[in-house]
């Protein structure tokens, strides 16, 4: 890579809401790729282009396994455990995947559907029964994705207030009123009791997916646990925070609301162009290493450089989705990015957009007259980190 100077710093930490890096749209019109340096490990290459996003997820000489460590390019000190399931190249990646595979494909996440409309039922009853104003994010969003993980773990109702105690001192909000310390000993918890969870299913296997994985999978417990905290990792948070980014956007754009309300069955399209329109975290993917030198978007990546792929840039390319900026609840094909590509795409993209279509449409039939409780200009972001959601999501009907 070139000298340090002609570096940019990467991600913008003064960005409000759900806008968009407006430097990422220059970046697209420039030729090749831009260098970057992340608050911690070495610098990296930038993809931005849709189509050089896609390059460097499906191209197996860009390595997820090789990125993983010190030197990996990223915004927290953390270093990911190279154990789980989104760290791992082929064949290991393969053969996870693979055992992972028949609970997360469409027709299996279906038959979760009526336990998820019955869970968001729920929440509704409890929001209406307290009255207005409500915080959508604590009162609904993150309590809803931590029942729906309960279900697919086979979390035993009674303990399922204690565990979702547990995963909700990791969401961001909580983080924030949270020591080190205190962090740390909720960890070892959450992580013993899942040790815990699956012994059992060994002798008292259920129709979830751990003792699915027990019953067929022949995975060790190791194995096992580092599923079940990548499941959590990837189901937790991320889907709370987009239905409330997805209300805040919908209850910030009344032509669209409209639109929805109007036309229910374009729910599916509509979370779609969601997917692609809001920014996801810091709106990148998981860098990858290059094994050899590879070219591109005219750039030669030497063996050993980073590249990081940027989705909301991706997602934004005018070249893909004409009239980008404009929110089009119709918008056909519409070939986002936003759950990856390749052979580390989400494999619980068909299970999040049930959840999307499920929360949102729910909350539109249920509520007739919901909106901001507050001015959309006091609504309170997360910053600093990985996550891209309000803090809290004040709302009334």
């Amino acid at each position: 890579m070139d000298a340090e100077s002609e570096r940019m710093p990467f991600p913008p930490t003064d960005l409000a809401g759900l806008d968009v890096d407006p430097s990422l749209a220059q970046l697209r019109k420039d030729p090749g790729m831009c260098q970057a340096v992340l608050p911690y490990g070495k610098p990296t290459w930038l993809a931005v282009r849709h189509s050089d996003v896609r390059t460097v997820l499906a191209d197996k000489r860009f390595s997820r396994a090789a990125a993983v460590g010190p030197d990996e390019p990223r915004i927290l000190p953390f270093i990911q455990k190279a154990n789980l399931l989104i760290v791992t190249d082929a064949p290991e990646h393969n053969r996870l995947r693979q055992l992972l595979a028949s609970s997360f494909t469409v027709r299996g996440v279906e038959r979760l559907r009526p336990r998820v409309e019955q869970i968001v039922d729920g929440l509704i009853d409890d929001m209406q029964r307290t009255g207005p104003p409500a915080d959508l994010m604590r009162s609904f969003a993150l309590p809803l994705a931590g029942l729906v993980i309960c279900e697919l773990l086979g979390v035993p109702e009674p303990e399922r207030p204690r565990f979702l105690e547990m995963v909700d001192s990791f969401s961001v909000p909580a983080l924030a009123e949270l020591t080190g310390e205190q962090i740390m000993k909720i960890g070892h918890e959450l992580r013993g009791y899942l040790v815990g969870l699956v012994g059992r299913r060994h002798s008292e296997p259920g129709e979830d997916l751990l003792s699915t994985l027990v019953r067929d999978t022949g995975l060790t417990d190791d194995e096992l646990v580092a599923i079940a905290i990548t499941v959590l990792i990837a189901g937790h948070e991320a889907t709370a925070d987009e239905i409330a980014n997805f209300a805040y956007l919908l209850l910030t754009n009344p032509d669209q609301l409209r639109q929805l309300r109007e036309q229910p069955d374009l729910m599916p399209s509509a979370v779609e162009e969601m997917l692609r329109y809001v920014p996801q975290g810091v709106g990148t993917g998981l860098p990858r290493r290059a094994t050899e030198d590879v070219e591109v978007g005219g750039v030669l990546v030497r063996a050993g450089e980073f590249v990081l792929p940027v989705m909301t840039a991706a997602n934004h390319d005018e070249a893909v989705f004409p009239d980008a900026s404009r929110i089009d609840l119709t918008r056909p094909g519409n070939p986002h990015l936003s759950f990856g590509y390749g052979v580390h795409r989400c494999l619980g993209a068909a299970l999040a957009r049930m959840e999307l279509q499920i929360a949102v449409g729910s909350l539109l039939r249920r509520f007739a007259g919901l909106r901001l409780a507050v001015p959309a200009g006091e609504v309170t972001w997360c910053k600093g980190g990985l996550v891209r959601a309000p803090l809290t999501l004040m709302v009334a009907w």
